[in-house]
Formats: structure tokens, C-alpha cells, sequence
């Protein structure tokens, strides 16, 4: 990933009114606790090598605490910088449930993972799904639809979405 994908990704990001803040590992959960709106639900982030451990976050939630919560906070596979996209994994931990049925949902993904575009993130997908049968969410922005009139947001998922980027603390 270069730089400049990042700062794409950032870019692509505001552009959709969407909060980017990149973070050293070590800072995380600090960064974390900015974004948090309480009761949160959260999935493990162990493949990103940060923790969810010190962050007022439920892991595996119940169904109740997962309809009660307002913040999500989920690991991102990889994020597209072209689009401002997050791709969230299926998983058997609830990754899809605690993204998409909160009001704010909070991202997290490695700055290693920011893939610069369309050809890149294809192919990704392709060497996830064939290796492992993989599947997931694009999700660019908050959730929004303008089918009766106005503009809504949250109406078919969050309607606030959140992105902190995990760099190496010696980057």
C-alpha cells in the first residue's frame, strides 16, 4: 500500500462525510473511545493486532445487546481507496450484524490493507473467494436512500459510519 492510496482513501472518505483518523497500534484504544457511542458491540480484532479488550465494547453479543447497542465496531478485510469503501467479512462472530444493524458503525482496517482501486480490489475478492469461499460487504458510506423524497440516512443500515486506519507505530 502506498502512501498515496491512503491519502486517497482519506480523501474518498470526507468526501462521503465519513471520519478517518489514522492511528498507531498503540494508540488504539484511545482513538477507539472517540469514536465509541455507548452501548457498543464489537467483533475481535485479532487479525489486525489490536484489541478490543480496554474499549467499553460487548464481543459476542446477545440478541438483545446487539438491538440495544448504537455503535458497531468491526474489522474491515480491506478498504478501497478510490471508492472510499470498507469491505466487511463475512464471519461466524457476527461482523455483518454488529456493521449493519447499529446507528454509528466504526471500521477499523490496516493501513497495509488499502487497496488503491477497482482492479485491485477485484483482485482480492477473487483470491478470497477462491481460496477460501469467502464473502462480504461493500460498504461506501453511510447508509442513505432517497426513494420517497428527501434524502435519509439509516435507513437501511447506520447512518453514521466511522473509519480508523491502523498503521505500525514506527510509520
Amino acid at each position: 500500500m502506498s502512501a498515496s492510496s491512503l491519502d486517497t482513501l482519506v480523501s474518498a472518505l470526507s468526501s462521503q462525510d465519513v471520519p478517518c483518523e489514522r492511528t498507531a497500534r498503540s494508540a488504539f484504544a484511545e482513538t477507539l473511545a472517540d469514536h465509541l457511542r455507548a452501548p457498543a458491540v464489537g467483533v475481535p480484532l485479532d487479525d489486525l493486532g489490536a484489541s478490543l479488550a480496554d474499549a467499553d465494547v460487548t464481543v459476542d453479543p446477545t440478541p438483545a445487546r446487539l438491538k440495544a447497542a448504537q455503535t458497531g465496531v468491526t474489522p474491515a478485510s480491506f478498504a478501497i481507496a478510490d471508492y472510499g469503501s470498507v469491505v466487511i467479512p463475512d464471519s461466524s462472530a457476527g461482523t455483518e450484524l454488529a456493521s449493519l444493524f447499529v446507528d454509528r458503525h466504526v471500521a477499523v482496517v490496516d493501513a497495509r490493507d488499502v487497496v488503491p482501486g477497482r482492479e485491485a480490489a477485484f483482485d482480492r475478492f477473487g483470491e478470497a473467494f477462491r481460496e477460501r469461499g469467502d464473502s462480504g460487504i461493500v460498504a461506501t458510506g453511510p447508509s442513505a436512500t432517497a426513494d420517497m423524497g428527501e434524502l435519509v440516512r439509516g435507513a437501511h443500515g447506520p447512518s453514521e459510519v466511522h473509519v480508523i486506519v491502523l498503521e505500525d507505530d514506527d510509520e
